[in-house]
């Protein structure tokens, strides 16, 4: 009775021994004498206890592998570059992941630094950047390639920095600010040239209506004169014409005063002279018109000679 109890729990010690669990997303791998001999996938499995043993488990979550490369472009600049790969088991490939890679992430990484330090050499470190998707593309194709053999699929391959070195950055920055401060430069010369034309755009218009202005008022001032000529000598009998300009004479003479004497801030100097000399000055008027009027006489004859 003892041996058969004993005998039962040594059966039900050996069968709960064979017993296993594989956790979701796992495959262990079931070796019998050293031999694969199956795969487990997940939940309860069972192996023959003393004779099946697991050699190993693995992930069939996607992984992400951080490879840190430092190379140099084509005109000499060294940078750091890092490309992250996300990677997986193939579910029909996990014996080959299990036995045929020692160090899969080692073997990963050593096909990412061959390809980054074939690509980079051939580019300038300003077009690095723009080309960062060309060389993660690189990377892709050439791990696809080599890592499906091995029972691995390559999901995305990523440049995720770019880090040239401190001083390199300093004067990239140096000459973009450089280039930023000629550009504001040129505007800035741009608004002043806009300004200045326009300011003389202006003041070119200002001065032909104040010129045409003048040129009205002396026109007003001219048919003024012209009808009080034409009233006074009309209305007084005796006077001359000679005598009407002199009274209009004198008439703005004394206007001139009394605006340059309601100006408190004038700066006039008057020079010694008297109100009958209206007579001379017209007088001087006069023999200047009929000086000019005989001059243009005189070139005209000469001009039809």
């Amino acid at each position: 009775m003892l041996f058969l109890i004993v005998l039962l729990a040594v059966c039900v010690v050996l069968v709960f021994s064979g017993l296993f669990i594989v956790r979701q997303q796992t495959s262990a791998i079931v070796e019998r004498f050293g031999r694969f001999k199956r795969i487990a996938p997940a939940g309860l499995n069972f192996k023959i206890p003393f004779i099946d043993r697991i050699s190993g488990r693995l992930s069939l979550r996607i992984q992400q592998l951080d490879v840190r490369i430092e190379t140099k472009t084509k005109d000499n600049v060294f940078v750091v570059c890092v490309v992250s790969v996300q990677y997986y088991v193939l579910p029909e490939k996990v014996v080959d992941a299990f036995y045929r890679l020692q160090d899969p992430q080692q073997q990963i990484t050593s096909f990412v630094f061959d390809t980054i330090r074939a690509r980079v050499p051939s580019i300038i470190l300003d077009d690095l950047f723009q080309k960062k998707d060309d060389i993660a593309q690189a990377v892709k194709k050439e791990l696809d390639t080599v890592m499906d053999d091995f029972g691995y699929g390559i999901i995305k391959a990523l440049v995720t920095d770019i880090d040239p070195d401190a001083k390199v950055k300093t004067s990239m920055n140096e000459i973009n600010a450089a280039q930023r401060l000629r550009e504001a430069a040129i505007q800035q010369a741009e608004a002043d040239k806009i300004r200045v034309v326009k300011a003389a755009e202006g003041e070119a218009e200002s001065k032909a209506l104040q010129g045409q202005g003048i040129a009205n008022q002396r026109k007003a001032i001219i048919d003024g004169l012209k009808e009080s000529v034409a009233n006074f000598s009309s209305s007084v009998d005796g006077t001359k014409a000679q005598d009407v300009m002199n009274l209009v004479l004198m008439t703005q003479y004394f206007d001139t005063l009394k605006e340059i004497g309601l100006s408190g801030k004038s700066n006039t100097i008057l020079i010694p002279h008297s109100p009958g000399g209206m007579g001379d000055i017209s007088e001087q008027m006069r023999n200047a018109i009929i000086t000019a009027n005989e001059v243009s006489f005189g070139q005209s004859a000469d001009s039809d000679v």
